[in-house]
């Protein structure tokens, strides 16, 4: 079989997704281009690598199915606006930037306790590989897989494993009734272990914040739950968070000194917003190990996104 042969059997049946491919091709080192909402997470990018842009657009929606395949430079804010004409969303965070660079960061919304998580929500992840070809791993009826896990592989990788270009994301239902509420006097773990399903609880050390969501008399049953455990006065929304994000397991975000004064952590998630940046964690000898084996197999070169460490 010719070189020319084999170069068509590579090749996809989307034109869009093949000129990226052979945008990306197989030499030199490159960086994709989203909103630069997240360019320096995990490093800033190599400034000799050549920049290209991911494409964009809502490729099939099926709310029946409830999955969308989007690509990769798309909007978070323009899917979500498809997604909420039929009454859905998803898991991506709602503060700007592309669906490629959030699951890029693999940066989970404010909501993951309701809305889930981003990589739970990444079904199928089509990328471009060192070598220039058009990758596609998982799919949206694969229960058992062998192999590498590729959209939970690629779901904070920082791009440094592929390109990322399209995916396949689960959608959840936009409940008919959203309450957000807050108490100076509730203990905010107890919440979390009384209430069904919060989509979020907040605390900032002296005060909670909870958002219901679900059915009208669903989200009036757990409001009184809550009455129970505290007084609770209505709320417009979240707390301000500081600017800070630090990733923690959910038992340390009982001790508030590390914060400094001004903190916002999200109870049983593992997030924290503080004043001051999280101290660098110690590395872990066996998961930097992993990690290089991983870069070595998927960019033996180290073309792709070059500077950016996960």
């Amino acid at each position: 079989m010719s070189g020319d042969s084999i170069s068509a059997l590579l090749r996809s049946t989307d034109p869009v997704l093949d000129a990226f491919a052979e945008e990306v091709g197989d030499r030199d080192r490159v960086v994709v281009v989203g909103a630069r909402t997240r360019w320096t997470t995990g490093g800033k990018p190599a400034d000799d690598a050549r920049e290209v842009i991911a494409p964009s657009g809502v490729v099939s929606y099926i709310p029946d199915e409830m999955t969308v395949t989007v690509r990769a430079g798309t909007s978070v804010e323009a899917l979500h606006a498809e997604l909420a004409a039929a009454g859905q969303r998803t898991a991506l965070p709602e503060r700007g930037g592309t669906v490629g660079g959030a699951i890029a960061v693999g940066e989970n919304g404010l909501f993951p306790l309701g809305r889930g998580r981003v990589r739970t929500a990444v079904l199928q992840v089509r990328y471009v590989s060192a070598e220039g070809r058009l990758v596609t791993g998982g799919g949206p009826t694969v229960k058992n897989v062998t192999g590498f896990d590729i959209p939970r592989l690629m779901t904070g990788s920082l791009g440094t494993l592929g390109c990322l270009a399209e995916f396949i994301l689960r959608t959840n239902p936009i409940p008919a009734v959203g309450r957000w509420q807050r108490s100076s006097d509730a203990d905010p773990f107890a919440v979390l272990d009384t209430v069904l399903r919060p989509s979020v609880v907040l605390w900032n050390g002296s005060t909670t914040w909870v958002q219901l969501e679900g059915h009208g008399p669903a989200v009036e049953s757990e409001a009184q739950k809550l009455a129970t455990m505290g007084t609770w006065v209505d709320a417009d929304g979240p707390p301000e968070r500081p600017r800070h994000r630090w990733s923690l397991t959910p038992d340390e975000l009982r001790n508030t000194r590390q914060f400094g004064e001004e903190f916002v952590a999200s109870i049983g998630v593992g997030t924290a917003w503080a004043v001051v940046p999280q101290p660098p964690q110690e590395e872990n000898a066996g998961v930097r190990l992993i990690s290089d084996r991983l870069k070595a197999q998927f960019d033996p070169t180290g073309r792709l996104n070059p500077g950016r460490s996960i």
